[in-house]
């Protein structure tokens, strides 16, 4: 087995991509010095299903039981636990989580809002919240649909920080992403 070179650390950062060292290998980012201000990011994730499980899914009918209370749950904990599943993301005080949900026909979009007072944003907190609500929803109807999609995982918006206010809705769609 070939032997894994070590380099040493660098506080440079390489490229403009502040999560790697000059030789290339990734770094947590110091945020030491950055301000502390109110972060607020909303994310969303979509699961489509057919229109009986959409139906038994708003009821609170499906065999499993109440799967938007439970998938509620599960985002709540999942952003809280993002620094663990992330290898590089900051563990943040988080001020706030909500997971909201909005039935269609068809589907189901799951909203995360996440806020924290600190130093680097929430996004991440955001995203994962919402995957996490999602993968939920999909255990509690896989019983009655395993074909169940996720999709349309992203951030929506986010305030705060050196960079300010950031609103998918009012950005041109970049080539190869959704708007």
């Amino acid at each position: 087995m070939d032997a894994v070179k070590q380099t040493p650390a660098t506080t440079e950062h390489s490229g403009g991509l502040t999560h790697l060292r000059q030789d290339g290998t990734a770094q947590m980012v110091d945020v030491s010095e950055k301000a502390v201000t109110t972060r607020v990011a909303t994310a969303t994730a979509t699961v489509r299903s057919t229109p009986n499980v959409l139906a038994l899914l708003g009821a609170g009918e499906l065999p499993k039981g109440d799967a938007l209370a439970v998938a509620r749950v599960a985002g709540i904990m999942a952003a809280k636990k993002t620094p663990e599943l992330i290898p590089l993301c900051h563990p943040l005080p988080i001020s706030k989580v909500t997971v909201d949900f909005e039935l269609g026909t068809d589907s189901v979009e799951i909203r995360a809002t996440v806020k924290t007072r600190g130093v680097t944003g929430v996004e991440m907190e955001a995203l994962t919240a919402a995957s996490v609500a999602a993968l939920s929803v999909y255990d509690m109807i896989k019983a009655v649909d395993k074909h169940a999609v996720l999709t349309d995982i992203r951030v929506l918006v986010k305030s705060g920080g050196k960079s300010g206010d950031w609103d998918i809705s009012k950005e041109s769609t970049v080539e190869g992403a959704g708007a």
